[in-house]
């Protein structure tokens, strides 16, 4: 158990598998539970490797550590923020971050509702319903 901001960082992470398709969700965590989840895989960091991250405490300053996120190396990320949000969610360094690895980027506060649909085959579709 992570004693520090316990609600944020003692949340629920799982990944889900179908086919080749997985997708990895963070909850809130933050940089501490990140490191800690990278310090259990380290020898094994393909465990994190994603096709969709659910991007963690709303892409804030204070989650999605570089090293996290090039473990992950997802090909989309969903972020969950409101838009002119108070806290500035999503930090521009985890934007960055993101787009370094190439990774497409979905975000509530522009595309509004994202889903995800994955056919028997594998396919993913990611579909938004704001323009």
């Amino acid at each position: 158990m992570i004693n520090e901001n316990i609600l944020n960082n003692n949340a629920i992470v799982c990944k889900m598998y179908y086919k080749d398709f997985s997708i990895l969700f963070t909850g809130d965590i933050e940089e501490i539970a990140e490191k800690e989840i990278l310090e259990k895989y380290k020898t094994n960091l393909q465990k994190l490797k994603c096709t969709i991250l659910k991007v963690a405490h709303h892409g804030s300053k204070t989650s999605s550590i570089k090293r996290f996120l090039e473990a992950a190396k997802p090909k989309a990320a969903l972020i969950g923020v409101g838009k002119n949000n108070k806290f500035g969610h999503p930090n521009n360094i985890t934007i960055e971050n993101l787009e370094k690895l190439g990774t497409k980027i979905y975000r509530t506060d522009i595309s509004g509702e994202i889903s995800i649909y994955v056919n028997n085959k594998g396919k993913i579709h990611i579909n938004s319903y704001l323009n």
